[in-house]
């Protein structure tokens, strides 16, 4: 019985790799339908009882506004085309942090890539079979993507807000407009509010937004992203 259940889970190991890596080949190539963590955040309006809407439109790394794409990488993830799915700096500095101040609000080191992870392929928790598929994954969509295809997928999934994901979506609902059209001062209010966007608006900034935001257009044009093709 023993060798059976260890047989069977090394089938179910070997299974779950392939799959994995297969899932994320087709994503290369194909824009992901839907997300785990869309799932879960839908079906948490519908038990709330609150309004449920999913406004989503998917466009291309061309399509968007490169100072948007700029404002992200420097506000969230500042070393992204340096590091490879990791940023050990940030995570060594986290790390340091936390220990000085417990019992207090704890700095996290996720880069880009494996918010782009937990995103398209988990969901959230602070569990370690979590935490251990979101560094599988990371490896596994920088080795397969690459930065420019990380980075259009990240634009396209994560939340801006009540049911409203991706990049040209927010656009629309916060200011009525292309993600390509966006201004500087647009794309900066966009990403300053990324960490909490069910909390903050883009189009009714608070005081702090405002100077969340000055602070994002003054790294635009400090920070790499890859070019177009």
């Amino acid at each position: 019985m023993f060798k059976k259940i260890i047989f069977l889970l090394f089938k179910l190991g070997i299974a779950f790799l392939l799959g994995s890596v297969l899932i994320v080949a087709i994503y290369t190539v194909i824009n992901p339908p839907i997300t785990p963590f869309i799932v879960i955040r839908t079906f948490e309006y519908l038990l709330n009882g609150e309004e449920i809407r999913l406004q989503k439109d998917w466009v291309s790394y061309e399509d968007v506004n490169k100072r948007l794409i700029r404002g992200l990488v420097g506000a969230e993830d500042a070393r992204f085309m340096r590091h490879s799915g990791f940023d050990w700096k940030a995570i060594e500095s986290a790390q340091k942090y936390n220990e000085r101040m417990q019992g207090k609000k704890k700095r996290g080191a996720s880069t880009i890539t494996m918010q782009t992870a937990k995103n398209a392929f988990l969901w959230n928790g602070r569990n370690y079979l979590r935490k251990g598929l979101e560094a599988y994954f990371t490896v596994l969509i920088e080795a397969i993507w690459g930065k420019k295809r990380i980075l259009e997928v990240y634009v396209n999934i994560i939340e801006w807000g009540h049911g409203i994901y991706g990049v040209q979506a927010a656009s629309q609902f916060y200011f009525n407009k292309d993600a390509k059209d966006l201004t500087a001062r647009e794309a900066a209010l966009l990403a300053a509010i990324v960490p909490n966007p069910r909390r903050w608006s883009a189009s009714a900034p608070t005081p702090y937004i405002k100077k969340r935001a000055n602070w994002i257009m003054g790294r635009m044009n400090s920070v790499s992203i890859p070019k177009d093709d």
